[in-house]
């Protein structure tokens, strides 16, 4: 009987699909919607890889009864929570068997090709797992912004927060601060709006209906700070001192989390996000062999980790 093994790499802004064969020969692939686990009680990830599997089967020549003989692995945003995971593979999926993993298992799997080690995600987020002697080990990836240190949001933030009292003259001012400023709006009455996004004339509704809410307030989302990153990066190849500054930041967040993976044995740290990819250089000339860039990418991760679950069955 010919077996498949299908992979999701489900994100809050889309979700992948890719089927594969018994070889993990990839037979099609397929994009879908939005796909994190803590948005709806996870019904449009539900209905992202529905659809998905519906179109990667299509695309792919396949009967749709075959999902009956197809393994598969999914990869969530916003499966941090053991309870989110545990409802989501209990749902009546036409697999003939289902394994949920936090987003962060498949990038451990694709980066390390399915072998022991650590790997951190920097991206707008951030998060860092490693498996050694078949044990797992994680830190992190608590979301913006009670966690995510080692990210692009963060720093993002952080460069935001220096330029802001650049312009009040508490600290020096340097050409990427005044580039951040105009980026934001021109000037600190300006950014403080863009931070609070007024101009987005958003409103919170309580859940009794009426408008406000005390403890709770309207911000840019984590995604909006990231995009500062690559106007970082610039600078810092222009040797600009702030980019420095912001830099050594980003550097300490990265050293925590390298001791905590030599603590427990890891041998190697793979870097996947884009942020950390390009920051990848430097990391190599700071951490020498035990820092590596990922041998593939998340999604094929979740195909190695449909196969490793089910190889037996």
């Amino acid at each position: 009987m010919t077996r498949y093994y299908l992979g999701v790499d489900g994100g809050g802004t889309n979700c992948r699909v890719r089927l594969a064969d018994e070889n993990l020969k990839t037979l099609a692939e397929v994009r879908n919607g939005r796909s994190n686990l803590q948005i709806d009680d996870g019904e449009p990830a539900f209905k992202a890889i529905s659809d998905g599997t519906r179109d990667v089967f299509r695309a792919a020549g396949l009967d749709y009864a075959e999902t009956a003989n197809t393994y598969a692995c999914f990869g969530m945003a916003g499966g941090r929570m053991d309870s989110a995971r545990a409802e989501f593979a209990a749902r009546p999926w036409p697999f003939a068997g289902v394994k949920v993993y936090d987003d962060i298992d498949i990038a451990h799997a694709g980066a390390l090709g399915g072998e022991e080690g650590g790997v951190i995600i920097v991206g707008t987020g951030s998060a860092a797992m490693s498996i050694v002697d078949g044990k797992r080990h994680q830190a992190g990836g608590w979301g913006f912004p009670t966690g995510d240190q080692m990210s692009g949001a963060i720093l993002g933030r952080e460069l935001m927060r220096y330029s802001v009292e650049a312009e009040d003259g508490l600290v020096e001012a340097s050409p990427l601060t005044k580039a951040v400023i105009a980026r934001l709006g021109g000037d600190n009455q300006a950014v403080m709006a863009w931070a609070f996004a007024t101009a987005l004339d958003l409103r919170i509704t309580s859940s009794d209906g009426s408008e406000g809410c005390d403890d709770a307030l309207i911000g840019r989302a984590p995604a909006e700070f990231g995009k500062l990153m690559p106007l970082f990066i610039d600078y810092l190849e222009k040797g600009d001192p702030v980019a420095r500054k912001m830099l050594d930041i980003e550097l300490e967040y990265i050293d925590t989390y390298a001791r905590w993976f030599k603590k427990h044995g890891a041998q190697v740290m793979a870097i996947v996000g884009g942020f950390g990819e390009r920051l990848y250089p430097i990391l190599s000339q700071r951490y020498g062999n035990f820092v590596a860039l990922p041998k593939f990418e998340p999604l094929h991760g979740a195909v190695i980790l449909a196969k490793q679950n089910f190889a037996s069955n």
